[in-house]
């Protein structure tokens, strides 16, 4: 079911582990040809095209583009209370911490009558993107949600595919549950469009063939999606800012002899169960556990309501056991990987975490399963896939913030300084950034 890959004795530098890991293959370009159609259509099309690819992608042709008051109101009068429940604690862990992500405005003084400032000014308007494939992610409503609303964020818009097998009153809407997740958070701008073309009008915007605005240019796109989701955001980046490129989600589990082989089984299948590319990757120094491991999935892959996609997912090429020498072998091969989602299952697996460089999130311990993240630990789940952990970050408050610098100097402060700059100027052959500060030197400005 699900391939090994023999490390033991083997150099780990980073260069090779690259060429031998499990990675799940997943060709952007190849959907740029897809997607930039699509993404012109919108442009010169705009309501009307949105609807046209709706029927197309979606099976079902929108009637209200912007979903009505009424729909979001009813969709959360309609909630399942303990669905209701899950939410709020939901949105309540996430806003505590990311809460605490704020920025705060600061000056430094340089020189006598010099002062460089750092404002955080947050985006004027965003567009939040959730899926509605596979699987329909309301949580991904409130990951992305609640960290726009806490940086301050003035406008918010969301977009989510429409449904052709809701219940017959959500018909051609977004699921109840996402509708349900943004009138929890106070989010009245929802749009029943999904997949590029829902990239393409938040960056364009989109009007009715008579000029009535039906959704005004975002200037940032964030939230996960499908590789055409994805291909959308390449090809629109400069049009729009986007938070990052996330592929299928991966999980990769350290362990050594004292892991439990059921529970690592049953996170490796938590993360399977997402999408047939999703990857599910154990790395262990005990082959024992591997084996156990093995034995665990094959009675639970068997029981779980998705098996096709799950073992679609554990038997690709993206997913596998590496077995390693020792933890440290564990290490360098975990921190290589870069993993979306990283679990510690080992002896002293917080000071083993606090050794981790490269992860976009690290779940500590037997107690702190990757499901947990997904929901309720009150961190983000939009996270940084395909390895691009060893250089960026998950969705945060900061992602919605820009800094800005302010600088003020007076006339005493520039010209204790001038002398440098005229010198750099000189040295780099643009002496009209030398004349002007001699201008100011000399009384002028």
């Amino acid at each position: 079911m699900i391939a090994r890959t023999d490390l033991r004795g083997r150099p780990l530098d980073a260069a090779s582990l690259r060429q031998v890991l499990p990675r799940a293959e997943f060709d952007v370009e190849a959907a740029l040809d897809a997607v930039r159609p699509i993404c012109a259509q919108v442009q010169h099309g705009g309501a009307g095209a949105l609807r046209d690819l709706g029927e197309r992608f979606d099976g079902v042709r929108p009637t209200d583009l912007r979903v009505p008051a009424a729909a979001l109101h009813d969709a959360l009068a309609q909630l399942d209370d303990g669905v209701r429940a899950a939410l709020e604690e939901s949105i309540r862990r996430t806003r505590l911490v990311h809460r605490d992500q704020r920025r705060h405005d600061v000056t430094t003084q340089v020189a006598e009558g010099g002062t460089v400032t750092e404002r955080w000014i947050p985006v004027g308007r965003v567009g939040l993107y959730a899926p509605g494939g596979l699987a329909v992610l309301a949580s991904s409503v409130v990951m992305n949600a609640v960290p726009a609303q806490e940086a301050g964020v003035p406008s918010i818009a969301l977009a989510s595919p429409p449904q052709r097998d809701n219940p017959p009153r959500f018909a051609g809407l977004p699921h109840p549950t996402v509708l349900a997740a943004c009138a929890l958070l106070g989010i009245d701008e929802v749009y029943a469009v999904g997949g590029a073309q829902a990239i393409a009008m938040f960056a364009y915007g989109a009007r009715e063939d008579d000029g009535t605005v039906v959704c005004a240019p975002v200037n940032l796109v964030t939230g996960p999606g499908n590789i055409y989701v994805v291909a959308a955001k390449r090809l629109l980046k400069g049009v729009i800012g986007i938070d990052s490129e996330a592929g299928p989600t991966e999980i990769a589990v350290l362990a050594d002899d004292t892991a439990d082989p059921h529970l690592v089984a049953a996170d490796l299948v938590s993360q399977a169960e997402h999408d047939p590319l999703a990857a599910a990757v154990l790395v262990t120094d005990d082959e024992d556990l591997a084996d156990a491991v093995e034995a665990a999935l094959a009675e639970q892959v068997a029981a779980t309501k998705h098996t096709e996609r799950v073992r679609a997912a554990l038997g690709g090429r993206q997913s596998g056991i590496v077995l390693v020498d020792d933890l440290e072998a564990g290490l360098a091969v975990c921190d290589a990987y870069a993993a979306e989602h990283l679990e510690i299952h080992t002896r002293d697996a917080a000071a083993v975490a606090a050794r981790v460089r490269n992860a976009g999130a690290i779940f500590v311990g037997p107690y702190a399963p990757v499901s947990l993240g997904d929901y309720l630990a009150g961190s983000n789940h939009v996270l940084p896939t395909g390895g691009c952990a060893c250089h960026s970050s998950g969705l945060s408050v900061q992602s919605f913030l820009r800094g800005v610098h302010v600088i003020e100097y007076d006339r005493a402060a520039l010209e204790q300084v001038a002398d440098h700059v005229v010198a750099l100027a000189e040295a780099e052959d643009l002496p009209g950034h030398g004349d002007a500060v001699r201008a100011r030197a000399r009384g002028r400005g």
